[in-house]
């Protein structure tokens, strides 16, 4: 019975991506707490280090048979893990010492825009008024988290480098979701030990770079359990949900749940900060499913 639950949950597209966006709403908490306890490029280097460990553990049978494919895809897989990955997480991770988490949601909320153009512009996809509505909606519900309900306060925003260096991490970001269309068949795990082995070696030289910049902060005890919790979560089953969220359903409509982020990120720093829970949060849950539900609704 838990066989079969399991095995029809992975099958249904919303929950795959739901718990994705979940996953990676948690890393928003995590980049908090990281301040001071571990560099970024330290801990982007550890979280991956971590993944490519439990995945080599637990799958490197399946991935030494699958090598022939990846050999003929090796170029690809480097640009998936250590652009698309890597890259999106260590841009992250720096802006978030640089300009508010308010601005953060906001840019990443591009993301869905983003990924719908280049679905229309590499592939071809066509996307209808209904879709447009939707996808505005749904960005109407990530505009209601970030400015706390408040419309002044999108007046008083102002843009610095972190704000930018956030704009490329989501351009990174959204290749690599069209990118996952063009994948080899081979399962969503062995996958993700490909790309989180050149997402690793990708971080070597950038913790080099840091180590001669800023200095590196080496984690003590919150700081490793904060590299656990990325490292599992938001690296690891959240990408593996999301690949197979794009293989049920393609790339500009699960990119559209990435509007998830930030409410699911509003939503766990009231249960995790003792942060007060209102009512735009309610409103944004509202906006974000309806605009997902308009955008995929068949005729």
């Amino acid at each position: 019975m838990i066989a079969t639950f399991l095995s029809r949950a992975y099958g249904h597209a919303p929950l795959m991506l739901c718990l994705a966006t979940l996953g990676w709403g948690g890393n928003t908490i995590a980049s908090r707490l990281a301040v001071g306890e571990v560099s970024p490029m330290m801990l982007i280097f550890l979280r991956w280090g971590v993944v490519v460990a439990i995945i080599l553990t637990l799958y490197r049978k399946e991935m030494l048979e699958t090598l022939p494919i990846m050999r003929k895809r090796w170029l690809w897989v480097a640009l998936m893990g250590g652009l698309g990955l890597s890259m999106f997480n260590s841009l992250f991770y720096i802006a978030g010492h640089y300009t508010t988490a308010v601005n953060l949601g906001i840019i990443q909320s591009t993301m869905p825009a983003l990924i719908l153009m280049g679905s229309f512009l590499v592939f071809k996809t066509r996307i209808n008024l209904r879709q447009c509505v939707g996808l505005l909606i749904a960005l109407l519900g990530v505009v209601a988290v970030i400015s706390q309900g408040s419309w002044q306060k999108l007046a008083v925003l102002t843009f610095n480098m972190g704000d930018v260096l956030m704009l490329i991490a989501c351009l990174f970001y959204s290749g690599y979701t069209l990118g996952l269309r063009g994948r080899p068949n081979v399962s969503s795990m062995v996958m993700m030990g490909f790309f989180a082995i050149f997402a690793w070696l990708a971080t070597i030289p950038m913790l080099a770079i840091e180590a001669y910049t800023t200095g590196i902060i080496f984690p003590g005890v919150n700081g490793w359990l904060i590299i656990a919790y990325v490292a599992i979560m938001p690296s690891f089953l959240s990408q593996v949900f999301f690949m197979r969220g794009v293989d049920l359903i393609g790339p500009g409509a699960a990119g559209l749940y990435t509007n998830m982020v930030p409410v699911f990120a509003a939503i766990l720093a009231v249960l995790s900060l003792n942060e007060s829970f209102h009512l735009f949060h309610l409103t944004a849950l509202i906006l974000v499913f309806a605009g997902i539900y308009l955008f995929e609704i068949k005729k």
